[in-house]
Order: structure tokens, then C-alpha cells, then sequence
């Protein structure tokens, strides 16, 4: 499968202009996947702006993804403010090939100290879907940071797990040492997607990155905006699970 991440600018952007940018970079791709950052089409630190633009999977920015995934023939993940009809959640949607709405994950744990403990709604669990044969999960942001949920991904089948994230520029560490640690320690790849630039004096780190089952960085992004994609085989999460059964064998821990 051909995968890809879009890291774009925080800042600047209307939702309408952020869609027809992703258009642009989209063109002439021929991507399978393709996963964008967290609050994406509203932006991280705008304040307002989030509830204004909160809007349900099947409302009027999901279905012009909807309309962009079926022009390019992929899949695509976004982050968005889900408006619920209990208050308003940090959630990313999954878009099929063929405009299908597949999932909708919502935003567990607010990333700590920030304005999304006040503003938003909890999901429940990791999210499940399926993908040109392949299982999926999807968590968000500082859920990665916790070993626990993306074992729970691992143990319910997934051979790929997306995080559309919004990552600060001091905590870089994350992205390159943490998450290709939960990839190597469960044998699955792992794409995590971030935003770049400065928005509203919050700097972003950018270093969208895929990672492999072996931990090994198979694309990796700098700071500035851009696509990054790469192959991903399911063949490799087989042979990393056979040969290093972390799976298997966690059960025997008393833990």
C-alpha cells in the first residue's frame, strides 16, 4: 500500500483554502492513504474558530473530503472538531476510496494543561477500521504517548496505526524517539502526522514520520510544509511479529 502524510502550515489557511492546498499536493500522487493532522481543518491554537467550524463526520467539510478522496482514488484521515449532540469532541475522520465515511475516532485524553480539557467531549477506546485489506486503528495525538493504547490497537489486529497530531516544537523527543518505540515494540507501522510552522505564537515541530514494524523510519518530514509517503507491506508486520512475539508474550507478564 502506498501511503502518505500531508504535514501542513498551521497557520493562515481557511478551511476552504486548506482543502484546495491538499488538492494540489494530492494531484498526480496515486496514494492508497493519506493522513493529515490533528484538528485539521479548523487549525489547533484558534481559539473560537474550533466551535465555529465544529461540524458533524457527515457535514460540509467531510463531504467535500468525501468528494477529494473519490477525485484521487484515496483514503484520506483528518482531524476536525466533531460537533455531538452532547458537546463538541477532538475527532479524526476516515474517508474510503470512494467517499465512504469508514470511522470516526474522538480525542480520549486532552493533551495536558491545555485549552482541551475545557473544550471538548472524551471518546472511548481506540478506533478500528479497514483499509485495502488491512487493519487500521486511529488515535490522536497524546494518546501515542501512552504504551498501553497502542498495544490495545496491536492486540485488537492492527497492522497500522494513525495519529494525526499537533506536536510543540520543545517535544520533538515524541516524534522521534517515542513513536518509533511503540511501532518497533508491537511489529506494526505507525503514521503520525503533524502540522508545521507557527499559528497564534504555538510553534509545531513538524517530523511527520511513517515508521516500520522494526522501528526503522521509512519517510520522514522535516519542518516545513509538504507530502511525505511510502510504501508499507503487510508482510513486514508478519515477519517482525514472528520474530520478536511481544504479542505473544506479554501475557506472561504479570503487569
Amino acid at each position: 500500500m502506498k501511503l502518505g502524510i500531508y504535514q501542513c502550515r498551521a497557520a493562515g489557511r481557511s478551511a476552504e483554502a486548506r482543502l484546495e492546498v491538499l488538492d494540489a499536493h494530492l494531484r498526480g500522487q496515486e496514494l492508497d492513504l493519506l493522513v493529515c493532522p490533528e484538528l485539521f481543518i479548523s487549525g489547533y491554537n484558534v481559539g473560537s474558530e474550533i466551535d465555529r467550524l465544529a461540524e458533524p463526520p457527515d457535514g460540509p467539510f467531510g463531504r467535500q473530503m468525501a468528494a477529494l478522496a473519490v477525485r484521487h482514488g484515496c483514503a484520506i484521515v483528518y482531524g476536525y472538531p466533531e460537533r455531538g449532540l452532547d458537546g463538541v469532541y477532538n475527532s479524526a475522520a476516515l474517508y474510503d476510496a470512494g467517499g465512504v465515511l469508514q470511522a470516526t475516532h474522538r480525542k480520549q485524553l486532552p493533551s495536558p494543561g491545555s485549552f482541551e480539557e475545557a473544550a471538548f467531549g472524551r471518546g472511548e477506546g481506540v478506533t478500528f477500521a479497514e483499509v485495502n485489506g488491512w487493519r487500521i486503528a486511529m488515535v490522536i495525538c497524546y494518546e501515542v504517548e501512552f504504551p498501553e493504547t497502542i498495544r490495545a490497537a496491536a492486540q485488537g489486529g492492527a497492522q497500522l496505526v494513525l495519529v494525526p497530531t499537533a506536536l510543540g516544537a520543545d517535544w520533538g523527543v515524541v516524534a522521534e524517539k517515542l513513536v518509533p518505540a511503540r511501532a518497533y515494540e508491537n511489529g506494526i507501522y505507525l503514521a503520525y502526522a503533524n502540522h508545521a510552522g507557527t499559528e497564534n505564537g504555538a510553534a509545531y515541530f513538524g517530523g511527520s514520520r511513517i515508521v516500520g514494524p522494526d522501528g526503522r523510519e521509512v519517510a520522514v518530514a522535516a519542518q516545513e510544509e509538504g507530502l511525505i509517503q511510502g510504501e508499507i507491506a503487510q508482510a513486514r508486520v508478519e515477519v517482525m511479529q514472528a520474530r520478536l512475539p511481544f504479542l505473544r508474550d506479554c501475557k506472561a507478564l504479570e503487569c
